[in-house]
C-alpha cells in the first residue's frame, strides 16, 4: 500500500510483557487508518520487560499529537506503558562537549550537515579552545568553559545552564576528557553518550594505545554508552572493533582507534535521535 503523505510519527512503549499488547496497539492504529511503515519489538525474558517501536503514517489529513495522545491513553493505563509519540521529522537538539581531540566532533558536524544524522547542533562547550575553528567552520556557537579543579562545580552548572537553554535533547561527549560529577550524571541521566576507546578497563591513563601496543594487542575497539554515575560504566549502544598486528606502530593504532571512535560514536547518535534505543537496566535495548 502506498501512502501519500510524508507525515511519520514514531511510537515508543514499554511495560510488562503480555499476551495482547501488540494487538491492542495494531488495532487501535487501523481504527484510525494510520498505517504502520516500520515496526520492531522485544520481550526479554530476563527482565519480563516488552519493548516496542513503531512508525506510523496518516492516511488522511488533520492527525494530530495531542488528539492520539488522549486517545491513546486508556491503552497505556491498561497495560501500565512507559511510552511517547514523537513526529519523525523533528530534529533534535544535541549539545556536543569536546576538549582536544576533534575527529569525533568534525565527523559528527559533517554527518549532520549533509544530513546523514537528523538533528540540530546548537552549541558546542569545550575546556580548550583547541576546536574553535571548527565550530567556526560549521556556523556553531562555541563556548570556552576551562575546568578549574576548584571551580568544576561552576562549570558544570554552566553546562547544565545552556542545556535548559538550548532546550538539549541528548548532550554527547565527543572526547571531552573530563570526569562528570554524580550530580551532573544524574541530571543528564539517559539523554548522555560519551565515547572512548575499548581498552578500559586494562589499559586506563595517559597513552593507552602505546600501551596496547606493548602488550601486542590485536583488535582497537571503541564503545559509546550512556552516561551514568559509574564512570564509563554506563548501559553500552554501540561497540566496535578493527583488527591490528604486528606492523602497527601505536601511531597506526591511534589512527584506527580515532576512526572507530568516530564511527561508533556517529552510529549511537543516530540510534537515539532516531528513538531506537530503550533502556532496559543496565543494559539497552537497540532496534537496529
Amino acid at each position: 500500500m502506498t501512502i501519500d503523505t510524508q507525515e511519520r510519527f514514531i511510537l515508543r512503549a514499554s511495560c510488562r510483557d503480555e499476551i495482547g499488547i501488540i494487538a491492542d496497539v495494531a488495532t487501535f492504529l487501523a481504527a484510525r487508518r494510520l498505517f504502520i511503515v516500520e515496526t520492531a519489538n522485544f520481550g526479554d525474558p530476563a527482565t519480563d520487560l516488552f519493548f516496542m517501536r513503531l512508525v506510523f503514517a496518516p492516511e488522511a489529513p488533520g492527525f494530530t499529537i495531542a488528539r492520539f495522545t488522549a486517545e491513546f491513553e486508556p491503552i497505556a493505563k491498561k497495560w501500565s506503558m512507559t511510552w511517547e509519540v514523537r513526529d519523525a521529522r523533528a530534529k533534535p537538539n544535541v549539545l556536543v562537549l569536546v576538549s582536544q581531540s576533534d575527529h569525533c566532533l568534525n565527523d559528527l558536524l559533517y554527518r549532520q550537515r549533509i544530513g546523514a544524522l537528523h538533528m540540530n547542533v546548537p552549541a558546542i562547550v569545550s575546556n580548550h579552545l583547541t576546536c574553535a575553528w571548527l565550530a567556526e567552520r560549521h556556523g556553531v556557537p562555541y563556548y570556552h568553559l576551562p575546568t578549574q579543579r576548584d571551580g568544576k562545580e561552576a562549570t558544570e552548572a554552566r553546562i547544565l545552564e545552556l542545556a535548559d537553554t538550548l532546550k538539549a535533547d541528548l548532550v554527547i561527549l565527543a572526547r571531552y576528557m573530563q570526569i562528570l560529577s554524580e550530580d551532573m550524571s544524574r541530571a543528564l541521566e539517559g539523554r548522555c553518550i560519551n565515547i572512548h576507546h575499548s581498552f578500559l578497563p586494562g589499559f586506563k591513563g595517559a597513552r593507552p594505545y602505546t600501551q596496547a601496543f606493548n602488550r601486542g594487542v590485536k583488535l582497537i575497539g571503541a564503545t559509546a554508552h550512556y552516561v551514568t554515575r559509574d564512570l564509563d560504566e554506563g548501559p553500552i549502544i554501540v561497540q566496535a572493533v578493527e583488527p591490528s598486528d604486528h606492523r602497527d606502530t601505536p601511531e597506526i593504532m591511534t589512527a584506527k582507534g580515532r576512526d572507530t571512535e568516530a564511527r561508533v560514536l556517529a552510529r549511537a547518535v543516530q540510534l537515539h535521535t532516531e528513538g531506537r534505543i530503550f533502556l532496559n537496566g543496565a543494559r539497552t535495548v537497540v532496534f537496529d
